[in-house]
């Protein structure tokens, strides 16, 4: 019912724009309308439908990128950036670069036609504070006239403390840092040269005053009371085990989510680490580390590393629908209230999706067991399983236990069906993806993946098919610690995944 009233007053918003459609901050949950009890209310209203601060916001609420500053002003070895390119989804990637006018009519033209959209952020293709002209243009166009939307951005912050000043007057209340050292005896592996002062430097010299700006600028930041999601990529070899201390310094100085990252690193991007035969981390590594700073504070595990020009809830890219001549030629009428009434039916939908939740844990307080379990999902968003198992091109996994299910990740894949057929190539790098986990919930699936699945171990579960995610996997997890009890199965170590590499998104 839910889902036909969304997409009721999502066609009303859109029809006459010629766009119609077919179809956590804080370690609590943030899962009611008041918000967690650890969290003021000045916090909650500002990460409660941002999808990058709020794991359970994502499900429901989508973002938008501008790529309008392409300037950047240090040099990373796992980044190339790549213009006028819509097959790769990654940091520095966009298909076309913005002026601030062009970036605010199609900030307009999204938020009309995907009235979900809450969030607009700058994150490059290079530096938006190595951009500040562009940047901040594009924030007081976007302010004036859309001001219900939240503005972000995202830098390295070699120059963020000479904008705080500037950032704090724009109202922009989320900025994220890349950090991925405080040690510049590591940080010289990772950055050849950062360019400052009109001079580029290089060395440990670039990673020292590298490190003491990014720290800097993350206690300036959290004194203007500007919320803060810090960035680490994981290099194995490299940063992986001195992350943890980056995760201390980060907190100390007020950071309000950590984001550790895989490494991309494929030879075909063209990057340093890329073509030097860096591996980035396996699932397992990177859960590890996760699960070793979360005590330290409060983890992300939901970001989709995103183009600099992605449009739609994390894990979709609708950006090839609003390419500047398409932007263009629309009549953008932008109406909040119509916005506002989309987003209020979001909201019941997301509680109901919590009470449900709620409820299938009340059941399952009576359990008592140390077994955990790892769980992949299909799902187009909205918290409900309701992708088929050949159209996803990520999984979303969760671990659940007696102590209910967290999501710990996402895992990209090769379409299994393409042009309506199964492509048998595919279904092995699926299954490696997907290796650590018992089952994999689907809205439907064919017989012969089924039985491939099965066959390594995996077991194809679509009996909840378009039912809320976290109330059908823990619905599953005590079924399954019967079965335990009953002798039918055995728990086994299921041993690690892959993280894909490279992630095309144009098959």
């Amino acid at each position: 019912m839910h889902e036909q009233r969304l997409s009721e007053v999502l066609q009303a918003a859109a029809e006459h724009k010629g766009c119609g459609t077919s179809s956590d901050g804080g370690k609590a949950s943030c899962g009611s309308s008041e918000g967690p009890a650890d969290m003021s209310p000045e916090v909650w209203e500002k990460v409660k439908n941002h999808p990058c601060y709020s794991e359970e916001a994502h499900h429901h609420y989508a973002r938008m990128h501008v790529a309008v500053a392409p300037a950047c002003n240090i040099q990373c070895n796992y980044c190339n950036r790549k213009y006028d390119c819509a097959n790769e989804s990654r940091p520095g990637v966009v298909s076309e670069k913005l002026t601030p006018e062009q970036a605010s009519k199609k900030v307009l033209a999204v938020a009309s036609t995907i009235p979900q959209m809450t969030v607009l952020g700058i994150a490059g293709p290079g530096d938006p504070l190595a951009n500040p002209d562009k940047t901040f243009k594009t924030f007081e166009l976007i302010s004036r006239a859309a001001p219900d939307i939240k503005l972000c951005l995202s830098t390295n912050g070699l120059s963020l403390p000479d904008h705080v000043d500037t950032i704090k007057s724009f109202n922009v209340d989320h900025v994220t840092i890349t950090i991925n050292m405080v040690d510049p005896a590591v940080g010289q592996h990772i950055y050849p040269w950062i360019f400052w002062n009109h001079k580029r430097v290089t060395g440990i010299e670039a990673a020292r005053i590298l490190t003491e700006r990014q720290m800097l600028g993350l206690e300036m930041l959290t004194a203007a009371g500007i919320l803060c999601k810090v960035n680490s990529v994981m290099i194995p070899g490299i940063n992986d085990k001195h992350l943890v201390e980056v995760n201390r310094a980060v907190k100390s100085r007020g950071a309000f989510l950590h984001n550790i990252m895989p490494l991309i690193s494929a030879p075909e991007h063209g990057t340093v680490f890329g073509l030097n035969g860096q591996r980035g981390p396996t699932a397992q590594e990177l859960k590890s580390l996760q699960d070793a700073c979360e005590g330290e504070m409060n983890m992300m595990r939901h970001c989709r590393q995103c183009r600099a020009d992605a449009v739609g809830l994390l894990g979709e890219d609708r950006s090839a629908e609003f390419t500047t001549e398409k932007i263009m030629e629309m009549e953008v009428e932008y109406d909040i209230e119509k916005r506002r009434a989309y987003q209020e039916i979001v909201e019941q939908d997301r509680q109901e999706k919590v009470a449900a939740r709620n409820a299938e844990m009340e059941a399952l307080e009576e359990e008592f067991s140390s077994v955990k379990i790892m769980v992949a999902v299909a799902t187009k968003g909205s918290g409900r399983i309701n992708e088929h198992f050949g159209h996803a091109n990520e999984f979303q996994v969760y671990e659940v236990g007696t102590d209910g299910a967290k999501f710990v990740g996402h895992r990209r894949v090769d379409l299994y069906c393409q042009g309506g057929f199964g492509e048998e190539e595919a279904l092995p790098t699926v299954i490696r993806a997907i290796n650590d986990c018992v089952a994999v919930f689907v809205a439907k699936i064919g017989a012969c993946p089924r039985d491939e699945l099965t066959a390594a171990g995996i077991e194809p579960v679509d009996k909840y098919a378009h039912e809320f995610i976290e109330q059908s996997v823990v619905r599953y997890f005590k079924a399954y610690l019967g079965r335990i009890k009953s002798g039918e199965i055995v728990p086994v170590d299921r041993g690690d995944a892959d993280i894909r590499q490279g992630a095309y998104i144009a098959a």
